[in-house]
């Protein structure tokens, strides 16, 4: 279809979307909206920035307006804060002509004003896993009504351990419900899930699994480990770079990196699991209305920001698992936009980039900054300097003062002395360790329960930890 009106879409949505700047459809949306309108379940890939949203929100909006309800008939999962947000407000700004309610609950603020806004009715909810079953917990959430399910970049969700909470969530909807699931990849375990609630799902593909969008340029710089705050220092500042999105793997590296940059003079700030929601969309709203140059985040963070022409993305870490990649390039060239993803390649991170390029069946161009050239050539990526070094004159033995035969007898003594107090150290050491090596002191307990704490918040979890992420994706960085 080459417009929204030939889709069966109501005067008021097309209104909508036309005030919105769209007059055709992206692929996505020209084949799932029939789908959706006839009432079908669908599965739907598509990498981000193809319009998925609208796919299904528009034809969702059809189907409630007109009818009168008094319960939640709409239940939209998605993996995080910001991209549950970003959903809602797509369904307020197309259904902004009619008269629906929608809402979002997700964690990191209190519950008694979501509490509220469920009380005074709602058609549409958009939620996050964790902070729905809350809801459940404390029955202040009915989902008996539901007609339509929607989740979400379905793959993001396994990756960050919402399975489990995916298949609770399951149990308790009516059995009789359209049913549409997203994914920008899918592995055997989305299809396995898929299978298990799934009737006869259509399936809308639009991208090749793993593409990148065509419109964004790829370009790895060479530097060392030392130096790669200070190469991205230059680029942003040499080409004059505007919005720039930039992947770490840590919280912590966040952090510092937008410290750094900030004390460089460069506008920047952090986005991930620590910072409370209100710093996430202060500084989400700052990075989007060009009050930030610089926005450092963290995979599971970036998930769900919606920036119209964002022209730059950089991997200052690149990660631990290929496909993340692509997930994050595809923030830029959004829309028909030309965008540039920009990744700094250390040493070690050959063998990484080597597994995108398998994974994406193209080579990365590799460019070369002046100044910083050879910087992984030589000596490996802690090395600052590749220059060869002087060869260091072997040093000469100072001649050994003669001592008095008693001076040597008394540090013989002090030295016996001293090996008697080590040996009795090590046995007291010996005494207070664990019999076994399973066993663990109440400190070593203790350490234990916090180091499981902070793995859920890396995933995200939801306060009452009903299930951690998975294991590899915090070593893979994401957090």
């Amino acid at each position: 279809m080459n417009n929204f009106q030939g889709l069966g879409l109501s005067a008021e949505l097309v209104r909508a979307v036309s005030e919105q700047g769209y007059t055709e459809p992206t692929p996505i949306q020209a084949q799932a909206i029939p789908v959706v309108l006839a009432g079908r379940d669908l599965l739907g890939a598509a990498q981000t920035g193809t319009g998925k949203t609208a796919a299904f929100a528009l034809p969702i909006l059809q189907k409630l307006s007109g009818r009168n309800a008094a319960a939640i008939r709409v239940l939209v999962v998605t993996p995080t804060r910001e991209l549950a947000a970003q959903v809602e407000q797509d369904f307020r700004t197309y259904g902004k002509h009619l008269r629906l309610a929608t809402t979002t609950i997700f964690g990191g603020v209190g519950m008694q004003p979501q509490v509220d806004a469920l009380r005074r009715g709602v058609d549409i909810l958009v939620a996050t896993p964790g902070r729905l079953l809350d809801h459940v917990g404390e029955k202040t959430v009915d989902l008996s009504q539901i007609e339509i399910l929607v989740l979400d970049e379905a793959d993001r969700m396994l990756d960050m351990g919402f399975i489990h909470d995916i298949r609770k969530i399951l149990a308790l909807l009516p059995t009789q419900r359209q049913n549409l699931l997203f994914s920008a990849t899918f592995p055997d375990e989305i299809r396995k899930l898929a299978a298990s609630f799934m009737k006869q799902p259509a399936t809308v593909e639009v991208a090749r699994r793993n593409t990148p969008a065509e419109l964004v340029a790829q370009v790895q710089h060479p530097v060392a480990h030392e130096r790669k705050r200070e190469l991205l220092a230059h680029l942003v500042k040499s080409n004059d770079w505007r919005q720039v999105l930039v992947f770490v793997r840590t919280k912590h590296g966040a952090n510092r990196l937008a410290h750094q940059l900030s004390r460089a003079g460069i506008e920047a700030d952090a986005i991930h699991g620590n910072k409370n929601q209100n710093h996430r969309t202060r500084t989400l709203k700052r990075f989007k209305d060009n009050e930030l140059r610089v926005l450092v985040a963290t995979d599971i963070a970036a998930r769900g920001l919606d920036i119209e022409a964002l022209p730059h993305v950089v991997n200052y870490d690149l990660p631990h698992v290929a496909e993340d990649y692509v997930h994050r390039i595809g923030r830029t060239g959004r829309a028909g936009a030309e965008g540039e993803a920009v990744s700094l390649v250390t040493h070690d991170d050959r063998p990484l980039m080597a597994a995108i390029e398998r994974l994406m069946n193209r080579k990365v161009d590799e460019r070369v900054i002046e100044g910083f050239e050879g910087a992984n050539r030589g000596q490996g990526p802690n090395s600052n300097d590749e220059r060869p070094r002087p060869r260091q004159q072997p040093r000469q033995r100072q001649p050994q003062k003669q001592r008095r035969p008693e001076q040597r007898f008394g540090q013989a003594k002090q030295r016996h002395g001293q090996h008697q107090q080590h040996q009795q150290h090590r046995r007291g050491q010996q005494q207070q360790r664990p019999r076994h090596k399973d066993q663990l002191s109440a400190e070593q307990e203790a350490q234990l329960a916090e180091a499981r704490r902070r793995m859920a918040e890396e995933g995200e979890t939801h306060e009452s930890s009903r299930g951690e992420p998975r294991l590899g994706s915090l070593l893979g960085g994401k957090g």
